[in-house]
Parts: structure tokens; C-alpha cells; sequence
């Protein structure tokens, strides 16, 4: 059966993700897959569904850099990969990556967070 489409209430939302290491990063631009802990799982999902767009932004803790961003191209399901280098991870999805590039957390200084007290984006 074909999966309803996200909704419109809220047209986009935007998700830092943060990863431990950069081979995941390589690996999800390699296969336009991510997966993400449990914990973020219901907020992602729930993000899908009530947004046109949701966008995912990724970087490399402690790396100062963002690594690009993509786009959530489905929801999360039930299946796991075993590609990651770290475990504690939930299903897979699919992103589709608009860019792949280092970009200096200096460059987005300019963008706060009303959701995080208005801190900057990072």
C-alpha cells in the first residue's frame, strides 16, 4: 500500500544532527540513508508527517564544520543497518543530500535558535 504524504501545518523544519563520528556521514551521502538515536526517532517522524519539508543538517561533534545538508525523503521504519560505526541507533530512512561540504560554524554565527534560547546555530 503507498504511504500517505507528509502534511502541511507546518511547512518546514530544520534538525542539527549531530554525529560522532565523519565515516557516517560518508557512508549516509554513499547510500541516502541516516539513522539517528531512539530518542530523536518520534521527533523526527513526527516532523515528517506535519511538515512539507524537513530538513536535516549534519555535523561532525567537535568538528566546528558542518558536513552539508539533506533533505528527509521518508519516514523512519523498523529496519536497522548495519553500516554505522556506532550502536544505540534506531531504523533507517532516506535522506537526499542537496549539499555535501565543510562549512565553518562561522559562517551560520548570524543564525540563532528561538527553540534554545536564542543560541547560535552549531
Amino acid at each position: 500500500s503507498k504511504s500517505p504524504s507528509p502534511g502541511q501545518n507546518i511547512p518546514v523544519r530544520y534538525f542539527v544532527m549531530k554525529s560522532n563520528n565523519l565515516q557516517n556521514i560518508e557512508i549516509s551521502q554513499q547510500k541516502g540513508i541516516w539513522s539517528t538515536t531512539l530518542s530523536n526517532e518520534r521527533k523526527l517522524n513526527g516532523a515528517f508527517w506535519e511538515s512539507s519539508m524537513v530538513y536535516l543538517i549534519f555535523s561532525v561533534q567537535g568538528s566546528g564544520h558542518f558536513q552539508g545538508f539533506a533533505r528527509m525523503a521518508s519516514s523512519i521504519g523498523c529496519e536497522k543497518s548495519h553500516d554505522w560505526r556506532s550502536s544505540g541507533f534506531g531504523g533507517v530512512f532516506k535522506v537526499e543530500w542537496i549539499r555535501k561540504e565543510s562549512i565553518p560554524f562561522q559562517f551560520a554565527h548570524h543564525l540563532l535558535n528561538p527553540w534554545n534560547d536564542n543560541k547560535k546555530v552549531q
